[in-house]
């Protein structure tokens, strides 16, 4: 029986502050690990992006798996991070028949896995995700076009308890509704409730505002950010923020409110200092470490 609709509350600073984040431990063993799987040989960049979020959001130990081509690259931008080479496939996707194997590897000894950064692919990410997925067994984020698993298989998170996040814009969110574009863009929250309902999962959907609905039929709204968070690259972002902060031992529904609520105020104190639009995305993540201790008191 699906759970009764409620009104959404809003994410503020008194509500984080009562629902605080697992206390930072004294090493980075104790703040979680977290292994990061996207890209494609055209698109690293969406990998920094979220790999950095993960770390700015206070997770301790990072892995990313990329393909081939760019891990090099990548792991010379990103020095904090063990990179780990994929099997790519003609186009530069990860070839979803030689690479689930080792993620699985990778994937059972962190606390998190963000899954979706930088895929171009529907095929390819559907693919590769049919082959880890249901083996998993942690905590996960599915970004953007990783959706592409749940609009085939709606019951296929249901094995990891709740324990999953969708982070998806409207267009992607109504995409794996299999619903018109315009009723996520009308109505995020029921949208975002119908979909956390009918997976198990918590959805996170951003765009201009933000929604988050847990399976329980819980709610929350943000009104803070603005438009220029509608840029190439915030997304993965926010999908890495979420990501580090389930690693830190946040619980699903904490992590995307904590996350999304993170991801805009960042998006407001850029368009303070630079401009309503015209900031970068890889800005938004350096904003994020003072922003945690001001919600938490400090």
């Amino acid at each position: 029986m699906a759970a009764e609709p409620t009104t959404p509350t809003p994410i503020t600073t008194d509500l984080l502050r009562g629902w605080s984040l697992p206390v930072p431990g004294t090493d980075k063993e104790s703040r979680g690990r977290t292994l990061v799987v996207g890209g494609t040989a055209h698109t690293p960049g969406a990998v920094l992006l979220a790999a950095e979020a993960v770390l700015r959001a206070g997770a301790g130990k990072l892995q990313v798996a990329t393909t081939e081509p760019v891990a090099a690259a990548l792991a010379v931008a990103l020095p904090e991070a063990l990179v780990v080479p994929l099997p790519t496939t003609r186009d530069g996707s990860l070839d979803p028949a030689d690479a689930a194997d080792r993620v699985l590897e990778l994937a059972g000894g962190v606390d998190a896995v963000l899954l979706g950064p930088g895929f171009s692919d529907v095929d390819a990410s559907r693919e590769l995700l049919e082959a880890l997925v249901p083996r998993l067994e942690g905590a996960a984020v599915l970004d953007a076009l990783a959706s592409a698993y749940v609009t085939a298989h709606r019951d296929g998170l249901r094995h990891l308890d709740g324990r999953a996040v969708l982070t998806l814009n409207p267009d992607e969110l109504a995409k794996t509704l299999d619903v018109p574009e315009d009723r996520a863009d009308d109505d995020p929250v029921a949208a975002a409730r119908e979909l956390a309902e009918a997976t198990g999962s918590v959805v996170l959907c951003g765009g201009q505002g933000k929604a988050v609905a847990a399976p329980d039929g819980r709610t929350w709204t943000c009104d803070a950010g603005g438009p220029g968070l509608g840029v190439s690259g915030s997304g993965d972002v926010q999908a890495g923020l979420v990501a580090g902060l389930l690693s830190r031992g946040a619980d699903p529904a904490q992590a995307a409110c904590w996350g999304g609520h993170l991801h805009a105020l960042a998006g407001d104190e850029l368009a303070a200092r630079v401009g309503t639009v015209g900031f970068l995305a890889r800005e938004i993540a350096g904003c994020v470490p003072h922003l945690l201790d001001h919600l938490a008191g400090s």
